[in-house]
């Protein structure tokens, strides 16, 4: 066996991967996305049919395409998507960043028990937090409960059903995402850079502007991109705590595929959503890589 033959078949173990469980069933996505829906087992067309001739027909349409530009209501549900993920993801980042900040400074004794604090919410499943978070927002909840205790407000807050309770929902779900990548990013740090600020005369605020925060900036992409993009296809959260005026492209989905059993038309939404989240990151992560090559 040549050297480089046992790296190849270790490289081929993930390729293998990602080519059966995501290239796979993204292709199977596409062409349920270009049939035509009917009323049968499964809802759709098949793409090839018999003909005559010797090649069987093609039978593409792009009518599920056509009406998502067409139909506000699916325009509607993906800008808002992403709107209510965006506002999250700032939402945790203005959250986030802090908690990681303190973590990092804190004494190397405690950080273990900080960052498990932290990860102690996987532990639990991720329907069961949300159902913890109904009871802490509802009418008569924990929250309102204290809020009228300490004569803050006459009557209970309406939080849930509302936006804010689906960015809060958000936000309490994904926050660790966003603690952690921030947390590796500074922990890691070279404390002698803010010294040799403070040695040139800059104040503290100014040396976390023009030193830390620059330095964390990967971290803080990090755990944008891993709480946004979920985020944007987030299904239980806004059926559970949302409003009407809080529909996402995730209940759509849920819609289409189960109760209108429109499969090309849930297929074409999955197609744009991906599409859109993909192309932009990779066009970034792109630029990112050159910019970190010429610096280099």
């Amino acid at each position: 066996m040549r050297p480089h033959t046992g790296r190849l078949l270790v490289l081929a173990v993930p390729y293998a991967w990602l080519a059966l469980f995501l290239l796979a069933p993204l292709a199977i996505v596409i062409k349920i996305s270009l049939s035509e829906a009917v009323t049968a087992i499964p809802p759709f067309a098949r793409m090839l049919r018999e003909s005559d001739g010797w090649f069987p027909d093609l039978n593409v349409s792009f009518e599920s395409y056509a009406l998502l530009a067409q139909d506000s209501l699916y325009r509607g549900a993906l800008t808002n998507s992403i709107g209510i993920a965006a506002g999250a993801t700032l939402l945790c980042l203005l959250i986030g960043y802090p908690m990681a900040y303190a973590i990092a400074r804190s004494r190397p004794a405690i950080r273990p028990l900080l960052l498990m604090l932290v990860i102690v919410p996987f532990w639990t499943s991720f329907l069961i937090r949300v159902y913890a978070l109904i009871g802490l927002i509802r009418d008569n909840g924990t929250l309102n409960s204290l809020l009228m205790w300490a004569g803050l407000t006459d009557a209970p807050l309406v939080i849930m059903y509302t936006p804010a309770a689906v960015f809060l929902g958000i936000a309490y779900s994904y926050l660790p995402f966003m603690i952690l990548p921030i947390y590796a990013v500074l922990e890691r740090h070279d404390r002698t850079l803010l010294e040799a600020a403070g040695d040139l005369g800059a104040r503290p605020l100014r040396a976390f502007l023009t030193v830390t925060l620059p330095l964390s900036l990967p971290g803080v992409i990090a755990g944008a991109l891993l709480v946004f993009i979920p985020s944007v296809g987030e299904f239980v959260i806004p059926e559970l705590l949302g409003g009407p005026d809080s529909l996402m492209i995730g209940r759509v989905l849920w819609s289409e595929f189960f109760s209108n059993r429109d499969w090309p038309m849930a297929a074409a939404l999955a197609v744009v959503l991906l599409t859109l989240l993909v192309v932009p990151i990779v066009l970034f992560q792109r630029r990112a890589g050159r910019r970190f090559r010429a610096a280099s």
